[in-house]
């Protein structure tokens, strides 16, 4: 799967920090005087960083990206030193990433003696890190220019940051309404990271844009216990991202099953079409539920295909 990916040139990085305002996803941070990319899981490639850089030091790569691979990542990472370390797992932390946070952790363990840095230390300041703290690593230098209104640049959204949530159990009766089943963000298909681990082993509801404003029980019927992506084929652009990053939960992510919802209407239609395009491209099969919701909310088709 091609990946959008933003490169730091240390060299001409001067550490003014504003780079760092421009990441919503808090993919970048500055840390040792140097804006550093603390997770690659994170970014989402738009370049929003990239208005905010005065030196040029900030470029986007788009390549051929292999899975995630926590054990690469951190092995890599180390060269930086303690500090960066220490945001890299406190940013998994921050995510609900538990996987990627164990292979860190257990990856530094089993290479301790060969580190410039104490992993005690590192460990220690991951163990007391909340969320409602500061992510960014011990001893940070303030930024050297105070970082100026945010700017969106095209698509930075603040809110495409990914973030998991735990369902707490509700004795409150099934009838009633309005309980979110929704358990991650961002759901929009361009923005999802088909990596991330809440859809590793999950089954996928992949939703047109309009079904959840048609079916008044969504969540409940159709939401529940499942991992969410949303897209409209007739009005999305860069389709085939969309066929690579469902092929990417097929393969990587090993999702169970695929629930694709459609509305009755022709230009609809073309959400299966992806689905299965993806399917053909995949290594792994997985089952696929069609279901054919009517404009007035109504269940016209359900079918596996």
């Amino acid at each position: 799967m091609k990946r959008d990916i933003i490169t730091i040139d240390r060299d001409k990085c001067n550490g003014c920090g504003l780079c760092v305002s421009g990441c919503h996803e808090g993919a970048l941070q500055l840390i040792d005087g140097k804006a550093v990319l603390i997770s690659e899981l994170m970014c989402d490639g738009l370049g929003a960083c990239i208005g905010e850089c005065p030196e040029g030091a900030i470029t986007i790569e788009h390549r051929e990206a292999e899975p995630y691979d926590e054990v690469h990542t951190i092995s890599k990472m180390v060269a930086n030193g303690k500090n960066t370390v220490i945001a890299h797992l406190k940013h998994l932390k921050d995510y609900n990433e538990k996987e990627y946070l164990r292979q860190g952790v257990e990856w530094l363990l089993a290479n301790k003696d060969n580190l410039s840095f104490s992993v005690d230390e590192v460990l220690q300041a991951v163990h007391n890190h909340s969320k409602e703290s500061c992510g960014c690593g011990s001893n940070q230098p303030e930024p050297k220019v105070k970082p100026q209104a945010m700017h969106h640049h095209g698509g930075g959204c603040p809110g495409s940051a990914a973030r998991q949530f735990a369902q707490t159990n509700s004795n409150t009766d099934s009838m009633v309404t309005g309980k979110s089943e929704l358990t991650h963000w961002p759901v929009q298909l361009h923005l999802i990271n088909p990596h991330s681990g809440h859809f590793r082993g999950s089954n996928l509801l992949l939703a047109a844009d309009c079904v959840a404003f048609s079916l008044g029980n969504f969540h409940s019927q159709y939401l529940k216990g499942k991992t969410l992506a949303i897209a409209c084929p007739k009005l999305d652009s860069n389709k085939e991202s969309y066929i690579e990053k469902i092929t990417a939960l097929i393969d990587d992510a090993q999702i169970d099953t695929i629930t694709v919802m459609k509305m009755e209407v022709p230009c609809c239609g073309g959400l299966l079409q992806i689905a299965r395009m993806a399917m053909e491209r995949a290594t792994r099969k997985v089952p696929i539920k069609m279901i054919t919701v009517g404009i007035q909310g109504d269940i016209l088709e359900t079918a596996w295909v």
